[in-house]
């Protein structure tokens, strides 16, 4: 599962997502070196030749190679969605995982436009293939978001056969396929004026998609008349539970107590609302990680990431240079995901952790953008301390 946005503002871009994982699956923020061509690069089950890298910020699960979503120094970034489509991913031999085009993205592109073409390069010449749960053999194909501060696209995958459209002022994708014939790029074998919905299965229902598609869209697509959405708007949409940006994790529905044998969340008697932007499906999937990156015009990114559902959670800001070492600690993963679970056994204990939660993300935005303001890299690591510092304080506050 996953969700994945972008939208247009006055300066830029800004980039969201949620990643959707196994729910005691560990994900951590890294910062990645430039690397030289040369030589050959250990994707999860390929080795290919290495093209060199950029820096690159990006969010892993911590078993995985490839990454769920991140940015570059140039101001790409990039988030993938499982989707499931008329192909069988069981029958593909080994080859990149979705995880894998997201990195290989971030490493290589300059710009959007470049991301498209390296990453649906990398798709023809090495497919996709291999599972993308640990311990699982859960393979899927993957659709994914490019954002940086100019424009960007969506492309949606099957295989090794792709299509892709500008993301215009905005866009959002979730667990499905969403274009038709709305696409203007597409591997050869999508010929001109094809619905692209063909690929999508027919035996998987939408709805486990449409719901987030329309919490995640009404974000993206403002009323005539309102203000443009901020990244504080971004947060709050990644925190929707069915009901706006807070209301009650629903955990009374529990489709898949054998996930092997419930690779589809099951179809509810409420048409699979249950199945939200922060995500809690106990034994199946749970929003781990989320991040919000803003992406601006000649101007070096700034992001805001959480470990964990996003609910019962800290955004915490970072820099390209100046990440919070909470965020790359598993150890801190684990004592984020024991208020999650606080938070579905007690719906109604979500208020109190917001209320010791919420006074020290505020804090920490207040001390990003000071530290922002002053420019220099002395004022953004002292920040990067004093985050840690106040992270650890919160969760000591709530007991975990």
């Amino acid at each position: 599962m996953c969700d994945t946005l972008c939208l247009r503002t006055n300066a830029g871009m800004v980039f969201g997502k949620n990643s959707d994982r196994p729910p005691a699956e560990m994900q951590v923020v890294l910062r990645h070196r430039s690397r030289q061509a040369g030589g050959t690069l250990d994707t999860q089950y390929l080795r290919i030749p290495d093209a060199g890298a950029g820096q690159v910020v990006a969010s892993h699960p911590a078993w995985l190679w490839g990454a769920e979503h991140g940015f570059n120094e140039h101001g790409v970034a990039i988030g993938n969605e499982k989707i499931w489509t008329i192909d069988d991913p069981r029958a593909e031999p080994a080859g990149l995982l979705g995880m894998d085009l997201v990195r290989l993205g971030l490493e290589r592109a300059r710009d959007a436009d470049d991301a498209l073409s390296i990453m649906t390069a990398a798709l023809a010449e090495h497919g996709q293939g291999g599972s993308g749960e640990h311990g699982r053999d859960e393979p899927y194909f993957s659709s994914f978001l490019i954002a940086d501060a100019r424009g960007g696209w969506v492309i949606e995958t099957s295989a090794r056969t792709w299509a892709a459209r500008p993301v215009g002022d905005g866009s959002s994708i979730s667990n499905r396929i969403t274009l038709r014939n709305n696409w203007t790029k597409a591997s050869p074998d999508v010929g001109p004026g094809s619905d692209f919905d063909r690929w999508r299965s027919p035996a998987v229902p939408t709805s486990i998609a449409d719901h987030r598609l329309a919490a995640t869209s009404s974000c993206v697509t403002r009323p005539p008349g309102a203000p443009q959405a901020t990244v504080a708007d971004v947060v709050a949409t990644l925190r929707d539970h069915g009901s706006g940006p807070w209301g009650a994790p629903r955990t009374d529905v529990d489709p898949a107590s054998d996930a092997a044998a419930h690779p589809v969340p099951a179809a509810s008697d409420d048409d699979n609302r249950h199945i939200t932007v922060c995500m809690h499906i106990r034994g199946y999937q749970a929003t781990t990680a989320s991040t919000v990156v803003d992406l601006r015009v000649d101007t070096a990114p700034r992001a805001w990431a959480c470990l964990g559902s996003p609910c019962s959670s800290i955004y915490v800001p970072l820099f390209g240079s100046a990440i919070p070492s909470v965020l790359g600690d598993p150890a801190q993963w684990q004592r984020f995901a024991r208020l999650r679970d606080q938070v579905e056994h007690d719906p109604d204990g979500l208020a109190q952790v917001r209320h010791t939660l919420a006074p020290a993300e505020l804090e920490l935005w207040a001390d990003a953008d000071a530290a922002h303001t002053a420019g220099t890299h002395q004022a953004t690591a002292a920040y990067a301390a004093r985050a840690n510092a106040r992270v650890d304080g919160a969760l000591a506050d709530l007991g975990v």
